[in-house]
């Protein structure tokens, strides 16, 4: 029998605002309608647990022995029900045996109406006495929910139906059977993969990366095909754990129409869910979906059903012919079914689309485009415009001190010019995850507390600059080593903050590659300093060889100072085509994600 979704509503509404996510102490009275408990995982469907009671009548006042038996269990709810209406209230009143083991609640406006746990302690029996009531129905059914370990139970376990004398034998449907109260439409295996034929003609796609094909093992993939009033959902993608898509109006988790595919024990569950913030999923009732199918093969999880695209029975579930923005996630699932939080980002459309409207082909992101802004704008500054203006005030003083920009010294004037460039790039890519986010992110680690030291340091440092002493000033001395204390130190952060963003879930780069690359630029970077120190000491050594003649000392100077430039020159050309292919690597890989 379908279980009604005003229940469930009422689950869903308990499992929100519940300061637990179970009843280890058995005090489940938020469960009374549902009988589900909130555990985050769906029901078994074969019971290993039975009811049995000590007769078949009773008359108002009776007392019927009641037993729950079967392999250990942790936990356990037993009600009475009106058993031709089992969504009816709990009916009549419970007497204990074992105070160790079962405790009575109070479900509704009947005092000691249902029985349950004490403890995850694990039992094998339980033994109570129902007490029927003065306005018992006609006929009466047990229900029991058993909890054999977190994720594994089964709810509204069916039992004998006891009855008054000369009533009239219930309607056949409601006689005991030997299964569970089914949650769910029946469930067939996929015979071969899905394909992308209709994709953008037929039926409505997403496909990641772009123009993948769900054959692939690589492929992920969403499609919807609307069917006259319903709508049939294929998702597939690479995971051994779950996969899941939302519909939500906003690009944020939170209050979303979500659905899952999750592998439990090599056979695939799918159930709607309900989205609360960055919380676990809250599974909802199955009887909304139809048609559902499943096939896992070679690491790839398939997964279709049937909805219909009005559900105003099922609080939770949206419209589907309106325009929501799409996510598409796949994580880790353990032993029951149990979902883990997803390692990266979940792919999202780059708009709202309505699924039910005209069909399109389409990819997304698993990064936002203003954190990859942020970290294309970050690239570009610490990696190029930064680390060349520091090569220009090191080392080429000498080589263009005689040339001028602007009535400047050209090397002063190159340097000003890329670190002016930095500060601008760094300051307008510091406040897009603010954008973003809304404010400050929790969720990023060590990540934003040192880009915030970074672009400190680096207002400080342009602040500091445009109060330079003069040449021949006696602080100038004092300014030339605040100056490069605080660059260096802004650098050095600044290389550590951006190992560290590369691997946060908003710009999920490829891994080990986007660690190997930074580690290269780094490396590529310290080799030309090193090589251009080298350089620069042998020309010193070289001039002082000669110490005798003041002519060949100039000779020798003025030579050397010619070598010296056009040895730097070259070295700088390289090095900034060096640094360009970084950069195009970065900004490639971004633009993939």
């Amino acid at each position: 029998m379908e279980l009604p979704g005003l229940a469930f509503a009422v689950w869903m509404f308990i499992c929100f605002y519940a300061s637990v996510d179970g009843y280890p102490s058995g005090k489940v009275r938020e469960a009374c309608t549902s009988m589900i408990p909130c555990h985050g995982s769906s029901p078994q469907l074969s019971p290993e647990h039975t009811i049995t009671v000590n007769g078949t009548e009773f008359k108002p006042g009776d007392n019927i022995e009641v037993h729950l038996s079967g392999p250990d269990f942790e936990g356990f709810f037993i009600q009475a029900r009106d058993a031709e209406h089992l969504d009816s209230p709990a009916v009549g009143s419970f007497m204990l045996v074992d105070r160790r083991l079962s405790q009575l609640l109070t479900c509704g406006r009947t005092k000691n109406s249902a029985v349950s746990h004490t403890s995850k302690a694990k039992k094998k029996y339980i033994k109570v006495y129902w007490i029927a009531p003065g306005d018992a129905p006609k006929h009466v059914r047990f229900l029991a929910t058993v909890v054999k370990k977190y994720k594994i139970f089964w709810v509204k376990i069916p039992g004998p139906i006891v009855s008054q004398p000369n009533a009239l034998s219930p309607t056949p449907p409601l006689h005991a059977t030997s299964e569970a109260v089914s949650t769910s439409h029946p469930v067939s295996y996929l015979s071969k993969p899905f394909n992308a034929s209709g994709c953008g003609s037929m039926k409505f796609c997403i496909r990641n990366p772009s123009n993948c094909d769900p054959e692939s093992a690589s492929c992920f993939f969403l499609s919807f095909r609307q069917e006259k009033s319903s709508v049939f959902i294929e998702m597939s993608g690479p995971s051994e754990g779950y996969l899941a898509f939302a519909l939500s109006r906003d690009q944020w988790m939170g209050g979303d129409d979500a659905y899952l595919c999750v592998n439990e024990d090599h056979r695939v569950h799918v159930s709607p869910a309900y989205l609360k913030g960055r919380s676990r999923p809250v599974l909802d009732s199955e009887n909304a979906l139809e048609d559902v199918s499943w096939r896992l093969v070679d690491g790839v999880l398939q997964c279709s059903f049937r909805r219909s695209i009005r559900l105003p029975a099922y609080k939770g579930r949206f419209n589907l012919d309106a325009t929501y923005y799409i996510f598409l996630a796949d994580g880790e699932a353990s032993e029951g079914g149990l979902i883990h939080k997803h390692r990266r980002q979940p792919l999202i459309t780059n708009g709202i689309y309505n699924v039910t409207g005209l069909p399109h082909d389409i990819g997304g992101s698993r990064s936002p485009r203003l954190i990859k802004a942020h970290g294309a704008l970050m690239f570009v500054a610490w990696i190029t415009t930064v680390s060349i203006g520091v090569l220009v005030a090191r080392f080429f003083k000498p080589v263009w001190s005689h040339s001028f920009l602007f009535g400047k010294e050209m090397w002063f004037q190159v340097h000003r010019m890329l670190m002016l460039t930095t500060v601008t790039l760094t300051s307008i890519s510091f406040v897009l995850p603010f954008i973003y986010r809304g404010g400050w992110s929790q969720q990023a680690g060590f990540h934003p507390y040192l880009g915030c030291t970074v672009m400190a340091l680096t207002i400080f440092q342009a602040l500091m600059a445009g109060f330079r002493p003069s040449r021949h000033a006696p602080r100038r001395q004092l300014f030339n080593w605040f100056h490069w204390s605080t660059g260096t130190t802004a650098r050095i952060l600044a290389v550590v903050t951006m190992f560290l963003g590369m691997d946060l879930p908003a710009l999920d780069l490829p891994d080990p590659w986007d660690t190997y690359t930074m580690i290269g630029f780094v490396a590529w970077h310290v080799g030309i300093d090193v090589l251009l120190e080298i350089h620069s000491y042998c020309l010193v050594r070289k001039v002082e060889v000669i110490e005798d003649d003041r002519v060949q000392i100039l000779q020798s100077l003025t030579s050397a100072e010619a070598e010296g430039r056009l040895f730097k020159q070259i070295v700088l050309a390289i090095y900034i085509c060096g640094n360009v292919v970084f950069l195009i690597a970065f900004l490639a890989a971004i633009s993939q994600i």
